[in-house]
């Protein structure tokens, strides 16, 4: 009896400390939570180990005002996951909102999936085979010991960290920072000093101005400004997205850090004599959320970026990492502190800033404050292709994409140092002007000689430029899914990485986006020429619409738009039409429906609100049964004189 016992208790550590998997993902980012139920939902015992407390990363940790570049690059399961956000909000979709409604949202989909979920753990090593990642070692990043490390073996794995820490204890190969813009014939990477975000001339870098025996100010580099497109292991910097609240009720007040330093902060005075702004908003992007709340992001030349300070943070220890956040905690605290109580404010700026405070629902386990720093770029792979400025562009094309980016080039700044005698930031980009494009599958991946069966859909395989474009949450949501997908595919074949069938994976991300067997949504725009039909006189613009177009008529033109898509199944859809947001739009735009067998009227007022970084809005023309095949139509006629007529896409969702 005494011997079952002793097998029984062996028999449970070794099941604790030695698991077998199909599929493992390092990292409940948002692209975590959606690659571990991709891989659940395609029948995969996966497992999703999280290093802290708390799912969804950014998405969940205050960037609730979403950084989309265009709607229609999101698809699949993260195209749902705003849909499941906009469900709680009483609407067809939602891209601005709360982190305890998106932290929920993500918990449904691990409930959803049935994922097991291993907390407060982080990797140790890696342990891999002839180019095969066989197992990882997981610390409690609590109170880390050797007795609690658990070991987990998997076929495949994903690395969905925002440090990339799976990949590097691969020994994949990454860089840090930027890259010389000689190296892939790029313009905006490296070294940027430029007019966004910056320092107005003649702001001195000195505690007393125009004096340098004095000394530097705080968190001004000694460093000398290199030259323009140089590389360097620089990374832009780190913030927190800060959810604060107006609502009384719900409002804890900002109080003053223990290690205060109001001295951090003597740069913004110097901003505020030069420019004298009408609200805290020149200097804080507050961005407005539901029920009283906002996304504050930095803005201007000094706000909550902590600029030049998270040098040591890709690949610091994990001592070194905590050191670094709660540096950027202190400075970001004290800078709210700061705003609200030193008298050298003008005080209707403190009285503005004295409106906000900590939103008691928001956070509750962590005093009100979110856990995640504002990662925007830590190691990035260098895989079996580089993503580059040409891709963002245009002027490279892959085809085998499985997603799509469509942000801006951006950068935050690298550095603030002085340049003929002032201070100035750099590493500010914003170039954009260009429409949705392709990401590659090979940019998740390593090269052969590497690693065989791991993806990495956050620290992708991208020049630091073209990262500034794709590293939006939503396109890492999308590029998890592929991945999972992928990993799922690779199992079923039993291949590496680099031989999946990349037409099929493809096939399968559009015929099958929940990845639940369910109807697709079909989609009709103005670009697809086999399901639409244009006559008349329309303008073709390609920015400010869904997709790569949109169409625009003037009030005496004359023409119309016919959308008609291809129904797979018959059923019953909910009909959306895209209407981008335009000055001098006609008051009333009119929509003829036809379901197969009979005709609606339907007329849309312009009378919008657009919400968020985005051109317009999805709205509804009503539910319809519609037959299979490509008899359902909806035809949209320019020619109102007391307007500008738009057309771009039409929506048929299947109701469930």
């Amino acid at each position: 009896m005494k011997r079952l016992a002793i097998a029984f208790f062996t028999s449970l550590i070794f099941k604790a400390a030695f698991s077998q998997y199909d599929v493992c993902v390092y990292g409940g980012t948002s692209a975590g939570v959606i690659a571990a139920y991709t891989a659940a939902k395609l029948h995969k015992k996966v497992i999703l180990v999280e290093p802290g407390r708390r799912l969804g990363g950014l998405t969940t940790g205050g960037l609730g005002y979403t950084d989309i570049g265009n709607k229609y690059a999101i698809s699949g399961i993260a195209r749902d996951f705003y849909r499941r956000v906009g469900k709680h909000y009483g609407k067809f979709e939602q891209w601005i909102f709360e982190p305890h409604v998106a932290e929920a949202v993500f918990k449904d989909y691990i409930k959803q999936g049935d994922v097991p979920v291993l907390y407060n753990y982080r990797i140790v090593s890696a342990e891999k085979q002839g180019g095969w990642i066989k197992q990882i070692v997981v610390e409690n990043s609590v109170a880390p010991s050797k007795t609690t490390n658990k070991t987990i073996t998997a076929k495949m794995f994903i690395d969905c960290s925002y440090e990339g820490d799976l990949l590097a204890k691969a020994g994949v190969p990454y860089i840090v920072g930027r890259e010389a813009n000689s190296l892939y014939n790029e313009t905006y990477d490296g070294v940027q000093l430029r007019d966004k975000h910056q320092f107005p001339d003649g702001i001195s870098p000195y505690k007393i101005p125009s004096d340098s025996t004095s000394g530097l100010l705080w968190g001004i580099s000694t460093n000398t400004l290199a030259a323009q497109g140089a590389g360097d292991s620089k990374e832009q910097t780190y913030n927190f997205r800060i959810c604060l609240t107006t609502d009384p009720a719900n409002k804890i007040d900002i109080t003053r850090p223990a290690d205060y330093d109001s001295e951090k902060y003597e740069l913004l005075l110097r901003v505020i004599a030069r420019n004298n702004p009408k609200t805290i908003g020149s200097f804080l992007s507050l961005d407005l959320m539901p029920n009283h709340k906002t996304d504050i992001n930095n803005n201007g030349p000094f706000s909550t970026d902590m600029i030049g300070m998270n040098y040591g943070y890709p690949d610091g220890s994990y001592a070194e990492r905590k050191s670094i956040q709660a540096a950027h905690e202190s400075y970001t605290k004290g800078l709210l502190y700061f705003i609200g109580h030193d008298e050298r404010m003008p005080a209707y700026l403190r009285n503005h800033m004295l409106e906000w405070g900590y939103p008691k629902d928001e956070y509750v386990e962590y005093n009100h404050w979110t856990p995640q720093m504002y990662i925007r770029e830590a190691r990035r792979m260098i895989g079996d292709y580089v993503m580059t400025q040409a891709n963002c562009e245009g002027r490279a094309t892959v085809t085998d994409g499985v997603g799509m980016a469509a942000y801006t080039m951006d950068s935050h700044n690298c550095e603030r140092l002085v340049v003929n005698g002032m201070v100035k930031n750099e590493g500010d980009v914003q170039i954009g002007g260009f429409g949705p494009y392709p990401v590659s599958y090979r940019c998740l991946i390593p090269k052969p000689a590497d690693c065989k069966n791991l993806y990495v859909p956050v620290c992708l395989s991208a020049s630091h430029i073209a990262y500034g474009s794709i590293r939006m949450e939503p396109v890492f949501m999308v590029l998890a899914e592929s991945s999972a997908a992928a990993a799922c595919q690779a199992i079923n074949e039993g291949v590496a990485v680099q031989n999946v069938d990349i037409p099929k994976l493809q096939a399968l991300l559009k015929d099958n986006p929940l990845m639940d067997g369910s109807t697709p949504d079909v989609l009709a725009d103005n670009d697809d020429s086999a399901h639409v039909e244009i006559t008349g006189q329309w303008l073709r613009k390609t920015s400010g619409g869904y997709g790569p177009s949109w169409l625009q008529a003037a009030p005496s033109a004359t023409g119309s738009v016919l959308f008609k898509p291809f129904i797979k199944q018959a059923g019953t859809y909910a009909l959306y039409a895209y209407v981008p947001s335009v000055s001098n739009a006609a008051p009333e735009t009119f929509y003829t429906i036809f379901d197969g067998s009979k005709t609606k009227e339907v007329t849309l007022s312009s009378d919008i609100t657009v919400e968020g970084q985005t051109s317009g809005e999805w709205v509804p023309l009503g539910t319809y049964n519609l037959p299979a095949g490509q008899q359902a139509t909806v035809t949209l006629k320019a020619g109102n004189s007391n307007g500008i007529t738009t057309a771009d896409a039409i929506l048929f969702v299947p109701v469930k």
